[in-house]
């Protein structure tokens, strides 16, 4: 007498696979052509989280959310034809981002695939561009091998995996078998590489050699933020950063000057203006190619990938090396630097920008401007939070203004730069960190795209703080005007809307807020509704004014003295006044306090020879 191996369905047999690779939910919104896996996701329900969102794209920008914030995979269905093109944006921002994504997209049955049938297409050319892995499940046998194969080449590539499944496959019997390839190796951590003693006698002598070398510090650094402080102070290198690694860097040492470019300090745009030497440790910054073509500079860079090599700037010197063992070898070989005058600038500079966010964070504002209200969000904030930072002026302003440290998790749509990326990766962090405090920060703007999903929130109890910034523009796009020689804006202003009211009416509480003594009152009741287990919105309706524009400095030496000036093209829009002076631009910002990188370098006897 033989023994009748147990069958289940396909699909089942897929989602055994997700679950061994630790899965416990993926999100997607239903169709016809996905059936066969609705009906699998049914039988797994106490295996595995069926997440219903209201719209595709926010389906695929969470799990992209869920890859930054966890590590792990995250998974997005979409059924055919527009199930499965709204799912590209989502699947774009987990390619910039590097994020392993599953994608599983819905196909027509296949007795009806070549016919021409009712949502019937060629999907694999859409998926083609972004993604690692792309294939069409052609028996009901091979979908659980396919899927576990996906998974291995998303983690492998840190990239897109689609898998394109026609329905009928999904219901047919087959061996109830362990398909999936988890093994005990997959948790080991690959070997990095790391930089030899030449290499590192190396940089230290070009340091030695330069008179304004500069730190630019990416999330190569991981865990080692507070190496590279060391190593700063040590070598007297100012330190300034990428986005991705606010945080990892910590705030309050006195040589991090943050962040370049659009979202920077003003003392970080200055010293990287001036500077000799460039040390870019594990930075990828996608606004390269036009700040370090400002001005020539030696350029070392540190990558634990060759190929990053000269990608955005012509190479002195490359390290191949993890970021944070190169810093503690630099550590360990190198001997203290005197106090530098640049150094002490660098510091002055920098403490002089903090003092001016703070007297902004600190005053009592009406109507509401955005600094008090990160105030308010700092002070409402777990020291553990989780932020979900939308596309736009919040960018700017969650940098400049947000606490972040170690023990914080944020995400946001890096590269690609996703307006609605704040509530799908808001979804993402409370499903995945059910225990801890959930923020997300959107824009009016990139709110109204994806704000359907509120829904999604209230059906599965998330206790999530929305905050929107409602200022009736899309700022981001007219401070880009501003600096365009326009007889007007055009198309960045948009209608208002009551956001507290349109919450209300999906059955969640919420507050509006006009001006700042009106914060406590309305976070007070964020807390005690999300303690409660319920999301909260705080429709904080902001004035557009623009924050300022640092990137708009300029410095060049002149007869051998620093200059500072404004960019020609500074409010070239013809429904704005351009300032007459760098301390009239200051003053417009209510920054009469901010001194010029030349006072400082006067100060501390820097020259430019």
């Amino acid at each position: 007498m033989t023994d009748v191996q147990s069958k289940v369905p396909a699909s089942v047999a897929m989602l055994k696979v997700l679950e061994a690779w630790g899965v416990d939910h993926v999100f997607g919104y239903p169709g016809g052509s996905f059936n066969s896996t609705m009906n699998a996701l049914d039988i797994e329900k106490n295996n595995i989280k069926y997440v219903q969102i209201r719209h595709e794209q926010v389906g695929a920008l969470a799990a992209a959310a869920d890859a930054k914030l966890t590590g792990k995979i995250g998974v997005t269905f979409g059924s055919a034809g527009p199930g499965a093109t709204n799912l590209l944006t989502g699947l774009y921002d987990a390619r910039e981002d590097h994020a392993p994504v599953l994608a599983l997209i819905g196909q027509v049955p296949s007795t009806n695939m070549n016919y021409n049938y009712f949502q019937e297409f060629n999907e694999n050319p859409i998926f083609d561009d972004v993604s690692v892995y792309n294939r069409t499940v052609m028996t009901p046998e091979s979908l659980p091998y396919i899927v576990d194969k996906a998974i291995r080449e998303a983690y492998k590539y840190n990239g897109v995996a689609v898998v394109i499944i026609p329905n009928d496959f999904g219901y047919v019997e087959i061996p109830d078998e362990p398909y999936s390839s988890v093994s005990p190796t997959d948790n080991k951590k690959r070997p990095l590489p790391e930089a030899t003693d030449e290499e590192v006698d190396k940089f230290l002598a070009m340091v030695k050699a330069a008179k304004r070398p500069v730190f630019h510090v990416g999330r190569g650094i991981k865990d080692g933020g507070k190496a590279i402080a060391e190593l700063s102070k040590k070598l007297q290198i100012p330190i300034t950063i990428t986005g991705l690694a606010k945080g990892l860097v910590p705030d309050e040492y006195e040589g991090n000057l943050g962040f370049l470019n659009r979202a920077a300090s003003k003392a970080a745009d200055e010293i990287f203006a001036v500077s000799d030497l460039v040390i870019a440790v594990g930075a990828d910054f996608p606004f390269a190619n036009a700040i370090y073509r400002t001005h020539p500079f030696k350029f070392i860079q540190i990558d634990t990938d060759e190929a990053q090599f000269g990608r955005h700037h012509y190479l002195d010197f490359g390290i191949w090396s993890d970021a944070t063992s190169f810093v503690e070898k630099a550590l360990d070989r190198s001997e203290e630097v005197a106090p530098t005058p640049f150094f002490k600038a660098a510091v002055a500079d920098m403490a002089n920008w903090k003092e001016y966010l703070n007297m902004l964070m600190n005053r009592e504002t009406e109507p509401l401007e955005f600094e008090p209200l990160y105030k308010a969000i700092n002070e409402a904030a777990d020291p553990d939070a989780i932020f979900s930072i939308d596309v736009g002026d919040n960018i700017i302003n969650s940098f400049r203004f947000l606490r972040l440290t170690p023990q914080n998790k944020w995400v946001i749509s890096a590269l690609f730069a996703s307006m609605g990326a704040g509530v799908p990766g808001a979804l993402a962090a409370q499903l995945s960190y059910p225990d801890r405090q959930v923020f997300n920060i959107s824009g009016d703007g990139a709110f109204s795209m994806v704000m359907q999903d509120l829904l999604t929130e209230k059906k599965y109890n998330l206790p999530i703080i929305n905050i929107v910034t409602s200022n009736q523009a899309l700022n981001f796009i007219k401070s880009e005007q501003d600096d365009i020689a326009m007889n007007e804006h055009s198309g960045i202003f948009i209608d208002d809307q009551d956001f507290a009211m349109i919450a209300k009416a999906m059955g969640i509480e919420s507050a509006t807020v006009t001006k700042s003594s009106e914060l406590k009152a309305a976070f007070d009741q964020a807390l005690a509704v999300t303690k409660a287990g319920k999301p909260f919105l705080i429709d904080a309706k902001i004035t557009d004014k623009r924050g300022i524009p640092v990137e708009e400095l300029e410095l060049k030496v002149v007869d051998g003295k620093l200059v500072e000036s404004i960019n020609a093209n500074y409010n070239a829009n013809k429904t704005l006044v351009r300032p007459d002076s760098l301390e009239d631009f200051f003053a417009s910002y209510n920054g009469q306090s901010l001194k010029s990188l030349p006072e400082f370098f006067d100060e501390f006897g820097v020259t430019m020879d």
